[in-house]
């Protein structure tokens, strides 16, 4: 029967973000937190992101195993690849001292060893070199010595134009000095969470920071982390003077406007950059007086091509020339129409002169001219509505957020017709409420002032 390990590279991490966690993971997996849909999508990210660096180093045997709980054949395998001086291995595993883990690309240069880890960011983060630092240990005390550890991350200042250039596309940077300088700290952390895992009482560890960085704990719906995380109950104040001043600036026609965006970590467009963020969906409500009757347009990509120019196109004829457009967190909207233009320069000028017609609602709460204790010191929209406006909910829509959103069109292509069209009425319905609320909250203020 092939030797079982005690720890991996994934259960090392959590036990140095938090000993417990560990425990739980291993012990009493069923008091884990429900299944993250957000973390499954980064994880899914992760593995794009992982097969694509794969050609960086071309033609090489990929050894993962077939099944999480085969991994001794994955080290079995690395060992014989080894051996037979293959130069290029994917997902190589190795065990030492009942430690597994697997490097995501193992390359051979020049009779020497490189071992590359690839991650889905932007740059080498800290915990990405102590994980580097995990790898380096149990590869080379397995008999293999590493002329140099890398990560291999994204390039965000690469901007695709035409065929995807994976060698653009990625950096790789040394992380071979500081992963040498904590070899003894690996050492001494793996002899510390073996003992954990001897002890038959869960580790008496109080929440913290710790149930956050650098990663969400999965545990903290049972450790009762989520306590010590909320926000401090607010004050109640209103200034007219101030609010009446604010709403006084703006100018009719109203467009009470909002963007959904998606954020690829590979650049799926010509003019894009890893993890842009891309608009492809508004919601705008539209006020031409203050007798008017409301009118509602929106716009929602096709899901398969790139919405940014047609996008453009429609927002620029809804949202007309004159008139204040109205949204919720100023900069957003300003940031992505700079984007656009910059990417667009035919557009750049309209898209330009729409920027100085923007205000912001969420100003009043922010700066707190208006305060409620029951907007738990927040001026989130999610927060203020419910008080502000409680018929209007996001609790009976499939959509609820601005990251399901994301996660909904970023794979709609791939479903049923049938689906697809659900979905696509799922994500006007939730971007339509967006823009609602933002009329009421409005209506809201404006009654305090009068």
């Amino acid at each position: 029967m092939a030797a079982k390990h005690v720890l991996s590279k994934s259960t090392f991490m959590a036990g140095c973000q938090c000993p417990k966690r560990l425990y739980l993971h291993k012990k009493h997996p069923e008091l884990s937190n429900p299944e993250d849909e957000d973390l499954q999508a980064i994880f899914s990210r992760g593995t794009t992101v992982g097969l694509l660096a794969r050609e960086l180093f071309k033609g090489g045997i990929d050894v993962a195993p077939p099944d999480p709980f085969s991994y001794h054949i994955s080290v079995a395998k690395t060992q014989e690849l080894i051996a037979a001086n293959h130069s290029v291995i994917y997902e190589a595993a190795f065990m030492y001292d009942g430690v597994l883990c697997a490097i995501d690309l193992l390359v051979k240069k020049r009779n020497k060893w490189y071992a590359y880890e690839v991650k889905s960011s932007t740059k080498v983060k800290d915990p990405f070199v102590q994980d580097a630092a995990l790898q380096h240990y149990v590869i080379t005390r397995s008999g293999l010595p590493l002329a140099d550890i890398s990560v291999v991350h994204l390039n965000n200042q690469y901007k695709r134009v035409g065929e995807l250039e994976v060698e653009q596309l990625f950096n790789a940077v040394s992380v071979k000095e500081p992963v040498l300088s904590l070899q003894d700290f690996v050492e001494a952390q793996i002899d510390s969470f073996k003992k954990v895992l001897k002890s038959k009482n869960i580790p008496n560890i109080l929440i913290g920071d710790h149930c956050k960085k650098p990663y969400d704990c999965n545990f903290t719906n049972h450790c009762g982390a989520n306590m010590l995380h909320q926000r401090a109950i607010g004050n109640s104040n209103l200034n007219k003077s101030e609010l009446k001043q604010f709403l006084k600036e703006w100018q009719y026609p109203f467009y009470f406007f909002d963007f959904e965006t998606i954020m690829p970590a590979i650049p799926e467009f010509d003019h894009s950059r890893p993890y842009q963020q891309i608009p492809f969906q508004y919601s705008l409500h539209t006020q031409a007086s203050p007798r008017s009757a409301l009118n509602h347009t929106a716009f929602l990509g096709d899901g398969v091509s790139d919405p940014r120019l047609p996008l453009i196109k429609q927002m620029l004829k809804d949202l007309g020339t004159e008139g204040s457009i109205v949204t919720w967190n100023k900069s957003f909207e300003v940031t992505r129409i700079k984007e656009m233009a910059e990417d667009f320069p035919r557009y750049q000028k309209q898209l330009s002169k729409l920027i100085d017609r923007i205000v912001d609602l969420m100003v009043p709460f922010q700066k707190k001219w208006y305060e409620l204790p029951s907007f738990m010191g927040s001026y989130s929209l999610k927060y203020v509505l419910p008080v502000l406006v409680p018929e209007l909910s996001y609790d009976s829509l499939a959509i609820q957020n601005g990251g399901d959103a994301s996660s909904v069109y970023a794979i709609i292509k791939e479903q049923p017709i049938a689906v697809q069209m659900q979905q696509r009425n799922d994500l006007l319905a939730y971007c339509h409420l967006d823009t609602l609320a933002m009329v009421e909250i409005y209506k809201k203020l404006k009654a305090l002032v009068k």
